[in-house]
């Protein structure tokens, strides 16, 4: 099967998580950030007309700090709570398949800090030379990017660094956290118009997914602010690296079973995050697959739009959301999917595009420039 359709319960709990998603003041924070401002929040009207639904939403992060993807949400604001607690930590570490890892040496330069980020084996070279560019040392292992993660907690506790992963495991949580409510100042910045106080003024939402820390984010915040009346949430994974589906199938975290071959390199992840996996399973009603294909078809149709429609560009991750929508709109195999999230001529949809092209050389040669 290409999709989990889940029940969830909709219900929030106390955890160590929580607490810090509702003590987060991210916005506030990332305003005082240079480059800051409101990304833009596009309606698709011609492509929603082509497709079927009554209106595409799409938040564009591509422009985010100009960083070319929207990680640095979560990497400024945890970084900037750990100095606060932590100001002697001259190194941050990370682990990354590309926009994470730009973020945190971005992050950590701006706080005149080092930053040492590990890269997998398949990381191509213009996104290594992105986060270099930052100051970051930049080092890649013949790993996968689950052992490279690991690779990296052993290094910032052998070397004392300071680890700044946005996935979570058993004793490492609260940063993650912190990451996660960075993440937040998105979805606050439509609080003045589809956010509104009462009832959201979409009714499905199409999420792209890694290791599940900003979905869950997303989940965390329509569950915090709408309860019950939040809309239908879908996670969509690259169908060789989809941690989230297996994980459903077999109720509990595993290793994506796949070859971890996709385009998608933003995407292409190991196991769930610990405490995203619990949010999840909490407000998540679906998860679907895509293939490079979709994502291709996705970048394309946004980067040549439709009559007055803006032109997004957008990357091979950064499109996943969209291409999710339109897989569920034409494969007759989804239908069941379709119908358990009520997706119809009548649905608002929000989607995201979560980078630009943040590997240029790849993005021309998918859109034939």
């Amino acid at each position: 099967m290409d999709f989990f359709l889940n029940i969830p319960n909709n219900k929030l709990d106390d955890t160590e998580t929580e607490q810090i998603l509702g003590k987060s003041d991210s916005e506030e924070f990332h305003k005082t950030l240079p480059n800051y401002f409101k990304t833009q929040l596009f309606e698709l009207k011609n492509l929603s007309g082509k497709l079927g639904v009554d209106n595409i939403f799409l938040k564009d992060e591509s422009k985010r700090f100009n960083l070319n993807a929207f990680k640095g949400l979560g990497a400024s604001y945890a970084i900037n709570k750990l100095l606060i607690d932590h100001p002697e930590t001259s190194v941050f570490c990370t682990a990354t398949d590309g926009n994470h890892g730009r973020a945190v040496a971005w992050s950590a330069l701006i706080n005149d800090k080092k930053s040492v980020v590990y890269v997998p084996k398949d990381t191509t070279k213009e996104r290594i030379e992105a986060i270099a560019q930052f100051g970051a040392k930049v080092i890649q292992l013949n790993k996968n990017y689950e052992e490279t993660c690991d690779y990296a907690a052993s290094q910032s506790a052998l070397n004392n660094w300071m680890l700044v992963q946005d996935t979570s495991w058993d004793g490492y949580e609260k940063i993650p956290a912190l990451i996660m409510s960075g993440y937040l100042t998105h979805f606050k910045e439509m609080e003045d118009s589809i956010n509104s106080d009462i009832m959201p003024l979409v009714d499905i939402v199409f999420l792209q997914c890694g290791v599940g820390s900003w979905p869950a984010s997303c989940i965390w915040y329509y569950l915090n602010r709408y309860k019950e009346n939040k809309p239908k949430i879908v996670l969509v994974e690259p169908n060789e690296a989809s941690g989230i589906l297996d994980s459903f199938k077999c109720n509990r975290r595993v290793s994506p079973n796949g070859s971890f071959e996709t385009i998608m390199a933003g995407l292409n992840c190991g196991i769930p995050s610990k405490s995203a996996w619990e949010i999840i399973k909490k407000g998540c009603d679906a998860v679907m697959i895509i293939n490079d294909e979709d994502a291709k078809t996705s970048m394309r149709a946004l980067y040549n739009p439709i009559k007055d429609d803006a032109k997004i560009i957008s990357g091979e991750s950064g499109a996943a959301g969209l291409a999710g929508l339109i897989k569920c709109l034409k494969d007759p195999a989804l239908s069941e999917l379709k119908n358990h999230i009520g997706l119809s001529s009548k649905s608002r949809v929000l989607v995201f595009n979560t980078e630009g092209d943040t590997d240029k050389s790849s993005f021309k040669s998918i859109i034939g420039l």
